[in-house]
């Protein structure tokens, strides 16, 4: 799996809070009752509206290895239009179609 080098280096420099904040979402994940692939979407799609491009690509990455396709990854992406904007949805569009090029 591919991690930017700031993560490893934030989580070499700091393990304490690294453990604590990957038990944090493991706990997050684990409270309700969607399933995995569901929540990949979810979360892809959060990564959308902070219009963060490492947390969309990483998100796009969680949703094909959790079975999502790349047309329910697509809709996903498209459903953000009406709620953060073309400009934000667009930029979004051409992050998850890098890693599908990857894939």
């Amino acid at each position: 799996m591919y991690l930017p080098k700031i993560y490893e280096t934030f989580s070499s420099k700091f393990p304490g809070v690294f453990k604590d904040y990957k038990q944090l979402g493991q706990t997050c994940r684990a409270a309700g009752p969607l399933d995995q692939k569901c929540q990949d979407l979810i979360k892809l799609g959060i990564a959308i509206g902070a219009n963060s491009r490492g947390a969309v690509m990483s998100h796009t990455r969680k949703a094909l290895d959790s079975g999502a396709s790349a047309e329910e990854i697509a809709h996903a992406v498209l459903l953000s239009l009406t709620t953060t904007g073309f400009p934000n949805m667009i930029a979004a569009l051409g992050w998850v179609d890098e890693v599908l090029k990857e894939a």
